[in-house]
């Protein structure tokens, strides 16, 4: 009776209860809804009506991508996303494994964002079981030596990249001494733990400066060293067909070491050909024999000298060209 009360005089309460189940990733029965309440199940059915108008009206309007959906095997009404956006259980399941996989922040922010991504997107009656899955990575999670939150600095930097906004930075080099650079900032990245700004520096020296004058490509900047920096209101431009693109630079460069762009011949004679090929995405094999393979690869960088020497007596160099014709190209 007090249900019956409360809800089936005031419909706007009865809604309002209906619409809190919905998005918390709960689903409304009308029966059930309708023994609840008290009320007839032509009254749910109304309530049902308004509220899958509503939600309409929101994605009309760009307020929202959810939209109330009758699903007959469960009997019961609930939220899916219109465009079919939303992720599966499964889905956010390894999105989760990668993040923590990753090890790519302090556990304040890392725990907090996972917990978002669950409640978010996992419905409520599976949530326990995703939970579960990740739990003891997440009770064991191990944050990088740094400790230094910094997920809003990337949002900055990122609105900063997308504005084509100058930066000032302050930066601690890896034998900690302290440098101070203005820059234009064009990518973020990560790569083995870290999250890394590539950006070009403006008013340097490139013959003093750099080891490679001819250099086209950006001076890459780990985040979590970046003690200071100012968005600053001088815009800078970069024309398209000299714009950075990340995913082509990310196939190049190893460890986010920088350098020269080269062509890299070896001999592999390992078991694992296939890890090579992903390790190294421009990698082709020229030749394959009883004793392994001749690979070959563009590269960006010192990072691949490092690469090669871990792989021990499996990898032999065979040639080591400087791309010196492409980057003359590109630069023009």
């Amino acid at each position: 009776m007090k249900n019956q009360n409360l809800y089936s005089e005031y419909k706007s309460g009865r809604i309002l209860y209906l619409y809190t189940k919905l998005i918390n990733g709960e689903s409304i029965n009308k029966a059930q809804e309708a023994e609840y309440f008290g009320v007839h199940q032509r009254s749910i059915q109304r309530d049902i009506d308004d509220l899958r108008a509503f939600f309409e009206n929101q994605i009309a309007e760009g307020l929202g991508s959810k939209q109330l959906v009758y699903d007959k095997t469960m009997n019961c009404y609930c939220l899916r996303s219109k465009d079919q956006a939303a992720l599966s259980n499964s889905e956010i399941l390894a999105v989760c494994k990668i993040l923590l996989e990753s090890r790519s922040m302090c556990k304040s922010e890392m725990e907090p964002i996972i917990s978002k991504l669950v409640d978010a997107c996992v419905p409520k009656k599976n949530r326990a079981v995703v939970r579960a899955l990740v739990s003891n990575e997440m009770f064991h999670y191990i944050e990088p030596q740094h400790h230094k939150p910094f997920v809003q600095s990337i949002w900055d930097i990122g609105n900063a990249i997308q504005q084509q906004k100058m930066m000032r930075i302050i930066y601690a080099k890896q034998d900690s001494t302290m440098v101070e650079r203005i820059v234009k900032p064009v990518g973020i990245m990560f790569s083995e733990y870290y999250f890394y700004l590539t950006a070009f520096i403006d008013g340097i020296d490139r013959k003093t400066e750099y080891h490679n004058p001819d250099d086209i490509f950006p001076t890459i900047y780990r985040i979590d060293r970046i003690q200071e920096f100012e968005i600053l209101d001088k815009k800078f431009d970069i024309p398209y067909k000299d714009r950075f693109e990340e995913g082509e630079f990310r196939k190049r460069v190893q460890f986010m070491y920088g350098g020269r762009l080269r062509n890299i011949k070896f001999r592999y004679t390992g078991k694992n050909v296939e890890a090579v090929l992903d390790r190294l995405p421009t990698a082709k094999i020229l030749e394959k024999d009883d004793s392994g393979y001749v690979i070959t690869a563009e590269v960006f960088g010192d990072g691949i000298d490092m690469w090669i020497r871990s792989q021990g007596e499996m990898v032999k160099l065979v040639s080591d060209i400087c791309n010196c014709e492409k980057v003359s190209n590109q630069k023009n």
